[in-house]
């Protein structure tokens, strides 16, 4: 784990670490944090400020509620992700024996910067990372090489395969950038399985957040709604 640093902005960031501004009405958030890793369990999900990068610099998490969240990041203008803000429910079980897994979510997003709008879901302890890609902006790309582009899962994607030397990864980008919607999560599952790209897997952790690379002079991101149904 890298070493953690410490970002301090006067009054500015105490100020955006504490209040949430929705509608152009300052309310106080339900929990805030600007450490790198603070973490908040709520409703069965755990939302994390998750700041991993090197050369990142500051960022604060707000959260009324695992659905509802978002940071304020000033992350500078170099390459290399920064940061994956996100709010998390844990699944734990093997693809087989799911009959359904689908999420939601709407979004508020910066027009500059780089950084994608993400799913980053775990299966079999970490070992296959499957990122859906909502939207994108800037200079961002996925690991690996495009594989092909398929219809599966309420959405059209570009598919890519690779590993970031740690654990295989397979990415599919929307073809067109979206701000809301709902995925069929199970059917995207079940299509790389259907591929021979891996077996029968333990689904773990649904993630859902923010990849950011930059923001430099602070940029404000925000999931209005967030959740994750599984039978």
């Amino acid at each position: 784990m890298r070493r953690q640093a410490r970002f301090f902005m006067g009054s500015v960031v105490m100020a955006l670490v504490a209040v949430l501004v929705m509608g152009g009405t300052a309310q106080a958030a339900t929990w805030s944090s600007s450490d790198k890793w603070g973490t908040w369990s709520n409703g069965g999900y755990t939302v994390r400020n998750n700041v991993w990068g090197g050369g990142a610099g500051p960022q604060s998490i707000w959260a009324n509620s695992y659905s509802n969240f978002g940071v304020w990041a000033d992350h500078p203008n170099t390459g290399g992700v920064k940061s994956y803000p996100h709010s998390a429910k844990h699944v734990g079980r093997q693809l087989s024996g799911l009959r359904s897994l689908s999420s939601s979510f709407n979004v508020s997003r910066p027009g500059g910067g780089a950084y994608a709008t993400a799913y980053d879901i775990w299966a079999n302890n970490n070992a296959y990372e499957i990122m859906l890609w909502m939207n994108k902006q800037g200079a961002v790309g996925a690991i690996g090489s495009k594989e092909t582009t398929v219809s599966v899962g309420g959405h059209t994607w570009d598919v890519y395969r690779g590993s970031n030397g740690a654990n295989a990864v397979f990415s599919f980008l929307r073809t067109s950038d979206t701000n809301a919607g709902s995925v069929d999560v199970l059917a995207v599952l079940n299509w790389i399985k259907n591929r021979g790209w891996y077996g029968d897997v333990t689904v773990g952790e649904v993630q859902f957040g923010f990849e950011i690379t930059s923001s430099s002079g602070g940029m404000n991101f925000a999931a209005n709604s967030y959740s994750v149904a599984s039978s």
